[in-house]
């Protein structure tokens, strides 16, 4: 071959690799498995999903599925940002170990210690109990009352909490997820630093690892930039259902961010540039209660065992949005689906893209 010719298929390859029709065939296989698992959200005019898999601190994957906004059919991207729901609340749980971690608070102390005129049946519950829904706290929206119009606020939360009389039961004796416990956590967090939550958020998780456009959103202050909006289907019709009345209350679920924000976020955890390896490995473990039984949630993550491997994720679900994040830190894998619909189960795709990434796919090729 002269080397003239040569160097016209060298060009010709890096044209076409440019758009993606020279890559490894592994690769380009892995994308139609992704695909193929995502094609319920791929559409030009539904709402749809961001996928990102994130694996030895390199983005391996990342696409973007159906429309942002019904009325603009702008398409999701790797950039658009979306609701967490309750994703959110291993940020919260991390503004207290940050706290722990400076001497500012200890997991031990009873809530009582930061709000004295909680009610009795409160006075045995501690800040580990809020972490890993063990407060026995009855959940807000099982208090909301029927007539409630306006937006609640993580305030709200603990003032309903005055008019229950009881616990789902003692605290640290069982388990019970409950949005309560990560909404006064919040408020914690705001009384020992004495910034407001989505302040303390910016100043002392997203400024430093350069999340730039995540925040935990305030109508009226905050401005969401490439934003998802949520949807629901209804009459056979999608429609928008971007906000509840429970979606102001940021400490379980108000943050909004995207797929590739989310890896500067993971990046940090597994690089322990925020807490101490003890405290993230502690936060990532299942917890023992009083009555020596083992839970499988640490701090602001679920714990489950999958395929030979014990590891960390979250799932997010509200009005128009439902999201689930794998995460599996010995093997350095993210896979994080962030969807804006009110139906599906996330996780499931989630672990079939895990799948080809854990060496556990066995589906032909």
């Amino acid at each position: 071959m002269s080397s003239k010719l040569f160097h016209k298929i060298a060009i010709y390859c890096l044209v076409l690799l440019s758009v993606g029709a020279c890559k490894p065939s592994a690769l380009l296989l892995k994308e139609r498995k992704i695909d193929a698992i995502l094609s319920e959200y791929n559409s030009d005019s539904k709402p749809g999903a961001s996928v990102l898999v994130y694996q030895n601190d390199k983005i391996v994957f990342k696409k973007g599925y159906g429309v942002k906004e019904l009325s603009s059919f702008e398409k999701i991207d790797p950039y658009t940002n979306f609701r967490l729901a309750s994703v959110t609340k291993q940020f919260t749980a991390m503004s207290i170990l940050l706290l722990a971690k400076n001497n500012k608070i200890s997991l031990e102390d009873p809530l009582t210690k930061y709000f004295s005129s909680f009610p009795a049946y409160g006075k045995k519950i501690k800040i580990k109990h809020l972490l890993t829904h063990s407060s026995g706290l009855i959940d807000y929206e099982d208090l909301m009352p029927a007539t409630q119009q306006k937006q609640l606020h993580d305030t709200n939360c603990l003032q309903l909490m005055y008019i229950a009389d009881s616990l789902y039961f003692p605290a640290g004796t069982n388990y019970k997820y409950s949005n309560t416990g990560y909404a006064i956590l919040a408020l914690i967090v705001e009384k020992i630093s004495g910034q407001d939550f989505a302040v303390f958020l910016k100043e002392n998780i997203f400024k430093p690892l350069g999340m730039k456009s995540t925040l935990a959103y305030e109508q009226g202050k905050s401005i969401i930039l490439n934003r998802a909006y949520g949807n629901s289907f209804e009459n056979g019709l999608w429609t928008q259902t971007d906000q509840s009345l429970t979606s102001a209350v940021l400490g379980d679920g108000g943050i909004y961010t995207s797929t590739m924000e989310m890896t500067k976020w993971i990046k940090a955890l597994w690089s322990y540039k925020l807490i101490s390896p003890e405290m993230q490995k502690n936060a990532w473990s299942r917890k023992k209660l009083d009555n020596g039984k083992m839970i499988d949630y640490g701090y602001g993550w679920h714990v489950e065992d999958y395929k030979n491997s014990t590891h960390p994720y979250h799932d997010g679900s509200s009005m128009g949005f439902r999201n689930n994040i794998l995460l599996f830190p010995d093997k350095k894998l993210m896979v994080i689906v962030l969807t804006n619909r009110n139906e599906g189960d996330p996780i499931i795709e989630a672990k079939k893209i895990a799948d080809l990434y854990l060496n556990y796919d066995t589906s032909p090729q």
